[in-house]
């Protein structure tokens, strides 16, 4: 009775549903801004022995402890983003120019399906690292990182720095990416100098949740819940009873079951095991006590050293990693909040009752599988408990999922449940900040809290030594939400400015800084483009505003002065109708407007929720975006520049033959040379950048 009860969120779901932000100019009755919320920093404190450790998160724990161990909410997370203009190579004199992945910020490279050099492509594909020669086009040499017949659909993203890759294989915790057992979390270092061969394999305990590279070191961050077993229940226990137990045992509970835990391998099959020193973990001022985020530190230039990954460790929660060359940044999203009750007793009829067809009582909560597949509200519709974007849920005039109603005789009256209903807890985002200035691994500097949800990792951006940071807050019944920026000075993390009444009853659906510029779409029923001046931190403020159908989910700097949208067209009423690239000119920050609208009618890209599908290549103004249509799947190929967004053609995967035929669905694109190379889960295509004709097509299975 240990497990979370979580909801999977697919991609499809993310796909379907985003959130956005929008800015108001102020002034009119419909836009007032939200109350000032006086939040200072939440400063970081060590614990000064093991003996201080055990005994506030005892503490803290059973504070937070219910009748059903930690599983009294259904956390649902998002897909990590990330984006930046593509690069041209540096290194030896032959490697031909080409792009790299789409990140966040320049310098700080996220983990990704594909990798290249310019001289070869890495890729992995069920749990097999692949090296492609971008010379001759063939695959050099292969490595399986699974044993037995395993790997099959494990995920698996790459970091690549010189001859060595760190391979990040996600565990099965489903508030993040997969649902692969959580012990298959592994990160595995690989040796890239001839042919590949496994330097260390590194198993730590938990979930892996994101990671950055700055130069040949990588961080790490990990979360991990206590290792508490629960009693089960015995009988008819009432709530009380059972939280009482619960918190008895986590009292009894030593400290390591709160310590992670990690185990390397080395490549000569040795094993080492560790567990994460008492004077290395930290606690914010107001904390839980029922998660715990590691860092580790890889420099992929060295390899796992005899200090193992450096790991430091915070009792603290968190889903959303972001980075830049001197910060990391992991953000806690509020935990969206389903009360979790069981069937109440039934005391058994001792006389016969008048026949009755109306009482109605609750069934248990449901299993995650239940949740995902319920009916999502109308977008424009807000429920009184509306849950994160990418997650569904049922209209609120509906019985929630996880008291679905069941008629029941009269026959069999119910016993009084004299439990509250439980409160759902405000929308407060928290994020840590960790320094990355020095060798080694990070230290921690300060957190801060702000109300409201982020959208991704594109709601946070550092400027001039201060964080800004988008969110969304709903009010407490879900009949309305706002959006509000607010700015952090970076070292105590207290607020210094915020600009709020942002699409008042809309959503966030993307949000761009770029230096002292911000940018944020909203959308319910037309996509306000708002553009914000962030110059003075204590006073940020609205610019512009450009009211368009449709929306914008993912933004990208474009040539000076120009931003590119990538989101969906939608009709007066909100209806989304298929794909739509806009080209926005963002010169004037007063006067916004749209210079140019690609639209594909009844269509969809994924680089709408993951960045890391978009291609823009800046030399040229060619763009690449993955394609759905009804039974088409593909790469769009646009060329983007003051002249308009205009289409270049569609690049195509071979059709699979089998028990069914498909178009394989291409997930992401790179410039090598002269050639575009696209890759899906079937294989690799090479197309000429300038005619789009095929030259090579290379299976991965």
């Amino acid at each position: 009775m240990k497990t979370l009860i979580r909801t999977a969120v697919t991609a499809a779901a993310l796909a379907t549903v985003t959130a956005a932000c929008t800015s108001s100019t102020g002034g009119t009755p419909d836009r007032q801004p939200p109350p000032k919320a006086n939040l200072g920093a939440v400063r970081l404190v060590a614990y000064t022995s093991c003996d201080d450790l055990l005994s506030g998160l005892r503490e803290k724990t059973a504070e937070n402890v219910t009748a059903y161990g930690f599983g009294n909410a259904m956390p649902i997370a998002y897909m990590e983003d990330a984006s930046s203009m593509a690069s041209q190579a540096k290194g030896r004199a032959d490697t031909p120019e080409h792009s790299t992945t789409n990140v966040h910020e320049a310098g700080v490279d996220e983990p990704d399906l594909v990798k290249t050099d310019g001289n070869r492509v890495f890729t992995v594909t069920d749990g097999t690292l692949r090296i492609i020669d971008t010379a001759t086009r063939k695959v050099t040499a292969s490595l399986k990182l699974t044993e037995g017949d395993g790997g099959a659909g494990i995920p698996g993203d790459l970091l690549v720095s010189g001859d060595r890759a760190l391979v990040l294989m996600r565990g099965g915790d489903v508030m993040y990416k997969s649902i692969v057992p959580p012990g298959d979390t592994r990160y595995v270092l690989v040796d890239l100098a001839g042919e590949p061969k496994v330097l260390s394999t590194i198993k730590p305990q938990g979930s892996y949740v994101d990671a950055r590279m700055v130069g040949s070191t990588v961080r790490i961050v990990t979360r991990s819940q206590p290792d508490i077993t629960f009693p089960q229940p015995q009988g008819e226990t009432s709530e009380a009873e059972l939280v009482k137990a619960n918190q008895a045992t986590v009292r009894r509970a030593p400290v390591d079951a709160w310590l992670p835990k990690i185990e390397i391998t080395d490549a000569s099959g040795a094993v080492k095991k560790d567990t994460v020193a008492c004077e290395r973990v930290s606690h914010p001022a107001e904390y839980t006590g029922t998660s715990m985020l590691t860092v580790h530190t890889i420099d992929l230039a060295q390899g796992v050293t005899a200090a193992g990954t450096d790991p430091i460790s915070l009792a603290a929660d968190g889903d959303t990693v972001y980075g830049t060359g001197q910060s990391l940044y992991v953000a806690s999203n509020p935990q969206w909040w389903f009360p979790v009750r069981p069937l109440p007793a039934v005391v058994p009829p001792t006389t016969t009752p008048a026949p009755s067809d109306t009482a109605t009582t609750k069934t248990p909560a449901p299993t995650p599988s239940d949740t995902a597949t319920s009916t999502p509200p109308p977008s424009d519709t807000p429920t009184a408990q509306t849950p994160p974007d990418g997650a569904t849920a049922a209209p609120a005039e509906e019985p929630t999922p996880d008291e679905p109603a069941v008629s029941m005789s009269a026959s069999a009256p119910r016993r009084p449940d004299p439990r509250p209903t439980p409160t759902v807890p405000p929308e407060e985002t928290e994020v840590h900040r960790f320094d990355l200035s020095s060798p080694g691994a990070p230290r921690y500097v300060a957190s801060g809290k702000v109300p409201g949800r982020l959208l991704n990792q594109y709601s946070l951006s550092e400027y001039d030594g201060h964080l800004r940071l988008a969110t969304t807050l709903n009010s407490q019944d879900g009949s309305t939400s706002s959006s509000t920026v607010y700015v952090l000075k970076t070292d105590t993390m207290a607020k210094v400015g915020e600009v709020g009444g942002l699409g008042k009853g809309e959503r966030i659906y993307s949000v761009r800084f770029i230096g002292p510029v911000g940018y944020c779409v909203t959308f319910r029923q037309v996509d306000p483009l708002y553009t914000l001046d962030l110059r003075d931190p204590a006073a940020p403020k609205v610019t512009g505003e450009l009211k368009i159908t449709g929306y914008s989910a993912y933004l990208h700097p474009g040539a000076e002065g120009r931003l590119i949208g990538i989101g969906q067209e939608a009709s007066e009423q909100g209806r989304t109708l298929g794909t739509q690239v806009s080209l926005f000119d963002v010169s004037d920050p007063a006067a916004p407007r749209r210079m140019s609208q690609f639209f594909q009618k009844d269509s969809g890209s994924g680089a709408e929720w993951d960045p890391h599908a978009f291609l823009y290549w800046p030399k040229t103004g060619l763009s690449v975006i993955p394609l759905t249509q009804q039974e088409e799947s593909g790469a769009l190929v646009l060329k983007i520049d003051d002249s308009g967004v205009r289409r270049l053609g569609m690049i195509h995967h071979p059709t699979q033959e089998g028990d069914y035929r498909y178009q394989p669905g291409i997930q992401r694109s790179l410039i090598i040379g002269a050639s575009i190379w696209t890759f899906s889960y079937e294989g690799v295509q090479v197309n000429d950048l300038a005619t789009l004709a095929s030259q090579n097509w290379i299976p991965l299975r």
